[in-house]
């Protein structure tokens, strides 16, 4: 019987693959071409002579970066392969602008004087302008226009009338095959007459012109020439913080520069309890760089020597309005020691063509996130009461803001910057963002916290930074570090488990809300009919209104759901992103009329128990939709469970310095 079945089945077999054959003779079925060839690798070999690298930034009317680069070529080369950046460092992705860079002419200079030569674009690797040289060519000079964007829907600005931020990656060619800290750059840059310029090169020559001012530096390596961005600007002034660190400010108006002593000694104070935490300094020199503009392009952006930040051009003359915003350059300032000194191996990579991996993003972002909260309410550059605002934040965010947590883990969203590039997505709170920053935050939360309890108060995360970022002091190139090294020096510090400690809250999915550092630490989640004060000045500065945790959606200052709650209460309605609010329970929309709604639905009585009635617009469709929500307005806080004496997270935000 066995054998009949398996002759059955053969014959079947023959008359299907026969079938198919006769099919595939009327079928044209092509083959796959070969790719071009790979790049060459890079090797760290230098390259011979000084790259020239001149840019003229002096249009800031229209917004146009003009660059001349001179290449020094070996001898004897035959053809010369010039990339564009395109792993940006603090980018985790392939970001470089390419399309910007327009208006693109390479010349061949030799005995025979000069020739434009022709360029060929990589069909794979489209950063990459392969060249063919002719013979006896000594060097080539490449002249294009970098074209920064003028409006935000074109990508981020760079330039206005006012100030300009050069991120040398963005308008500059390195040559293939080369490690970037093997090629050397002599930089110069033309900006308009009297504008100050501010960058932590080192070497500064200055002329001015008629018009416009020519500034120079000494010849760097490129890899430290793109660490090292420049702000320039005609509202300008420099703040000496102490201890080798300066402040470097451009605002839209000068007024905007003013800063009272008391606030200006908070920077100072965040130096101080900076080098106190870590130990050691891994700079020579360093550049808070700092736009105070809403023209400029927002960033954030840590270097080794400087960092990039940009805040509300009212964050100094508002100080207390506007304390929720100014974590930014504790943040970065942190990123000197981890993620720019301390790296994981899979994101350091010899050039800006190397894919770079971000699989330890919650050490590199995560710790720094908890740093920065930390250093803010050490330093006073925010207060305890904002930084305990944003934590309740988070805590609420991971409680009841993300089921997406069921599905996908705290690692996994390190992939989030290549997946997306950092664009919205339809359902954050399910397909989840880059929460290896705040819910990293709060696992090293934890940890501190676990090392408090463990040591009776004689250590915390502080002992883990001072030995694992600490060390080396005056070094300032780079050390790797991978998940081992991390367990090792945990446990150097106070012996635990942390290697399953780490692996179930970052790797896991479906966990426990990230609420025990907190606990551990005094506090509790705890809900409140009024916004934190870090959710309260995040809303009034976007004008947004956020109720996440009674109706499941946030709204824009006209009424337009921004995001929506998976499974949440409006979601459950059908109300998506873009529905616009036209109508509450027959009143027009307001954000009071809304709010006063969502009350009375809680404390109104007898017609409490009807539910919200919203008439919404969806592109040309108007439709009732109600929302049976009876739970009242609910923010997240933090409520101490020790009042009147100190508990732990009190002592880790109390100030260091003496």
């Amino acid at each position: 019987m066995k054998r009949q079945v398996a002759v059955a089945t053969l014959f079947a077999s023959l008359v299907l693959s026969s079938a198919a054959m006769a099919q595939d003779a009327t079928r044209t079925l092509p083959m796959a071409p070969p790719l071009p060839a790979p790049l060459p690798k890079a090797r760290d070999v230098p390259w011979p002579g000084t790259v020239s690298l001149q840019i003229d930034a002096s249009d800031t009317a229209r917004g146009v970066y003009r660059v001349t680069q001179v290449f020094p070529v070996p001898d004897g080369a035959s053809e010369l392969t010039l990339l564009q950046p395109g792993w940006l460092p603090g980018n985790h992705s392939e970001t470089g602008p390419y399309p910007l860079l327009a208006n693109i002419h390479f010349y061949a200079e030799g005995p025979g004087g000069q020739k434009e030569i022709a360029w060929v674009r990589d069909t794979v690797a489209v950063n990459a302008f392969h060249l063919a040289l002719p013979e006896d060519t000594r060097q080539v000079t490449a002249k294009f226009v970098h074209t920064s964007p003028l409006q935000t829907s074109e990508g981020r600005v760079t330039m206005t009338p006012e100030m300009l931020n050069l991120q040398w990656e963005k308008m500059s060619l390195y040559p293939a095959g080369t490690y970037t800290r093997g090629i050397s750059v002599k930089p110069t840059v033309t900006v308009p007459k009297g504008w100050q310029v501010y960058t932590a090169l080192d070497g500064l020559a200055r002329s001015s012109g008629k018009s416009s001012d020519q500034v120079s530096w000494a010849p760097v390596d490129y890899e430290r020439l793109v660490d090292s961005p420049i702000f320039a600007g005609r509202n300008a002034q420099r703040f000496d913080l102490g201890q080798g660190v300066w402040l470097d400010a451009v605002a839209d108006e000068p007024g905007q520069l003013a800063i009272s002593p008391a606030n200006l000694q908070t920077y100072r104070n965040l130096v101080s309890e900076a080098l106190a935490t870590f130990g050691a300094r891994h700079f020579d020199h360093y550049d808070f760089l700092l736009a105070l503009s809403d023209k400029l392009g927002g960033i954030g952006l840590e270097h080794h020597r400087s960092s990039e930040n940009s805040m509300n051009p009212s964050a100094w003359t508002d100080w207390d309005g506007l304390d929720w915003g100014r974590n930014v350059i504790p943040h970065e300032f942190v990123h000197s020691w981890n993620g720019k000194f301390r790296r994981p191996a899979d994101l350091w990579t010899p050039d800006y063509q190397q894919p770079m991996q971000n699989t330890l993003l919650w050490v590199y972002e995560g710790q720094t996130q908890f740093w920065g909260y930390v250093l803010s309410a050490r330093s006073g550059v925010q207060t305890k009461n904002t930084i305990l605002g944003s934590l309740a934040t988070a805590a609420a965010k991971y409680s009841e803001g993300t089921p997406g947590r069921g599905w996908r883990s705290v690692e996994d969203t390190t992939a989030a910057p290549q997946l997306n590039l950092r664009k919205p997505l339809p359902y954050g709170s399910l397909t989840r963002g880059e929460d290896y920053y705040v819910e990293g935050a709060l696992v090293w939360l934890e940890a501190d916290q676990l090392i408090r309890q463990g040591t009776r108060g004689a250590k915390g995360l502080d002992d883990f930074a001072r030995a694992f970022f600490g060390v080396k002091d005056g070094d300032w190139g780079e050390q790797t570090y991978d998940f081992d090294e991390v367990v090792r020096t945990l446990n150097g510090v106070y012996p635990y488990d942390w290697a399953s400690f780490l692996r179930t809250r970052i790797y896991g999915t479906n966990q426990p809300a990230p609420l025990a550092g907190i606990q551990m630490g005094g506090y509790r989640l705890t809900w409140r009919d009024k916004p934190n004060p870090s959710e309260e000045g995040y809303a009034k500065d976007k004008k947004s209104l956020d109720l996440t945790y009674s109706l499941g959606m946030t709204l824009d200052k006209d009424g337009q759901v921004t995001a929506t709650l998976w499974d949440g209460p409006a979601y459950d309605a059908g109300i998506v992103n873009g529905t616009k609010l036209v109508a509450v329970n027959g009143r027009a929309y307001s954000e009071a009329v809304l709010k006063d709604a969502i009350t009375a639905a809680k404390t109104g009585g007898t017609a409490a128990k009807a539910p919200i009635a919203l008439l919404v617009r969806r592109g040309d469709n108007f439709q009732t939709m109600t929302i049976d929500y009876h739970g009242g307005l609910r923010w997240p806080w933090l409520e101490s469970t020790t009042p009147g004496r100190p508990n732990g997270l009190d002592r880790l935000l109390a100030p260091r310095r003496k």
